[in-house]
């Protein structure tokens, strides 16, 4: 397979990510992103159509002779962009909307672990404000409040205080007529990245997120700070538990769909201090900054192994990594997550390390260019700095040379991204 024309969906740093490893592989001829941000321009063609313009990203796919779609955002997805597409005889990585629901509805998603037996948290749905109080005795504290719409990772509230607890459910009640309660799983967090079709699935590194704000996991919870893999809580043991009672059993029901499941499934899940996995969410596309952490760590052919998941032959495809660390790096604009700040101007941004075994460079998000051909900030999280390395450590210390000698008025980053890992 050689000279694919590839077209990724999106415009945030998991796209540029994507574009990024995809225009480095063999296989693949020319990269396009719709909409794609100032990162993707450079490795490829950035076309102005919105992730919510079904029809125009498969008009565009169609005039532009496009291989294969990689779509990057669960709401396309959700929304039936992958069946469209299939339905125009183009190949495209991400799911079907019925294998989206795993993302586009948490109940749905319960229901189905449910049926399964694949260990997850307790969960209440709640329909009726005079059920709040009742239910709120049924567990522990700190109570999780989630709302069964796509939030963009951003629709959970986890909170030890009553009132707050209330407000929330409250609020979700009055909103979508229902909400979910669920049970808090103690722990550490990691996330899998599984790409996988009927024929069968492959794992990526293991990685785990820092979604709160500020230092030492305070402050409000955002679409992910940073990242690092693998993760070390990941253990062979951890990881032999999880493709047993999680990710075989998801796989066999998704494979035996009427339409079977092509695309990424990531896996949230909790570790508890004995080991045992639980799974906090299931979503149905590369998560983002994991997606910036993982993909430099496969060392075959994306371009073929997205495309191999596209035409439902993944069992035949030789996947291969390197042995490496890496570690991402956000960089936030001010006001972020509540309003961020746009419109300002980026320097530094072709800073990167290149010293053979360890190196880190800019991944684009929230950017764009101006008329006049100057870089500026367009969005919460701006960019994120990556870093390859044999160790973590050194990963780390990469990416934050490289963060620091970017510069954006009013921006912020977490200076302890990967503190778990060490």
């Amino acid at each position: 397979m050689s000279g694919l024309a590839v077209l990724v969906v999106g415009s945030g740093g998991r796209e540029h990510a994507l574009v990024r490893s995809l225009a480095k592989s063999v296989s693949v001829s020319s990269v396009h992103a719709s909409p794609g941000n100032a990162g993707t321009a450079i490795l490829g063609t950035n076309h102005n159509v919105s992730v919510n313009d079904i029809n125009g990203i498969v008009l565009l796919a169609k005039n532009l002779d496009i291989d294969l779609v990689v779509v990057g955002p669960e709401g396309p997805l959700v929304n039936g962009l992958s069946d469209r597409l299939n339905d125009q005889g183009i190949a495209c990585f991400g799911p079907n909307s019925i294998g989206a629901k795993l993302e586009g509805s948490k109940l749905y998603a319960k229901e189905i672990m449910k049926s399964l037996k694949i260990p997850t948290a307790g969960l209440i749905v709640i329909e009726n404000i005079e059920r709040i109080d009742e239910a709120l005795d049924t567990f522990s504290p700190p109570w999780v409040v989630k709302r069964d719409v796509l939030a963009g990772g951003k629709g959970v509230i986890v909170t030890d205080i009553r009132l707050d607890a209330y407000c929330a459910l409250k609020e979700g009640i009055e909103t979508d007529d229902f909400v979910l309660l669920e049970e808090f799983l103690q722990g550490e967090e990691a996330s899998v990245l599984v790409v996988m079709d009927e024929s069968g699935y492959v794992c990526l590194p293991a990685s785990q997120d820092h979604k709160r704000l500020l230092d030492g996991d305070r402050g409000p919870n955002t679409g992910g700070m940073g990242a690092y893999a693998p993760a070390p809580i990941y253990t062979p043991a951890v990881e032999q538990r999880t493709i047993s009672e999680i990710i075989e059993p998801m796989h066999h029901f998704l494979r035996n769909q009427d339409v079977p499941y092509r695309g990424c499934l990531y896996v949230g899940l909790m570790i508890n201090s004995s080991g045992a996995p639980s799974v906090v969410e299931y979503n149905v596309r590369f998560g983002d900054p994991e997606t910036q952490v993982t993909l430099p760590l496969i060392s075959s052919d994306l371009g073929e192994l997205l495309m191999a998941c596209a035409k439902g032959r993944i069992a035949n495809y030789n996947f291969t990594t390197y042995s490496r660390s890496s570690a991402t790096v956000v960089l936030a604009s001010e006001g972020y997550p509540e309003k961020s700040i746009t419109g300002r101007k980026i320097f530094g941004t072709d800073t990167n390390i290149d010293e053979g075994e360890i190196y880190a460079f800019v991944h684009h998000a929230g950017t764009s260019i101006s008329d006049s051909g100057e870089l500026l900030s367009n969005g919460g999280r701006v960019l994120a700095v990556t870093g390859i390395a044999p160790n973590l450590i050194t990963a780390i210390d990469a990416a934050y040379e490289v963060i620091r000698s970017v510069e954006l008025e009013g921006s912020h980053y977490r200076n302890d991204i990967g503190h778990r890992g060490l």
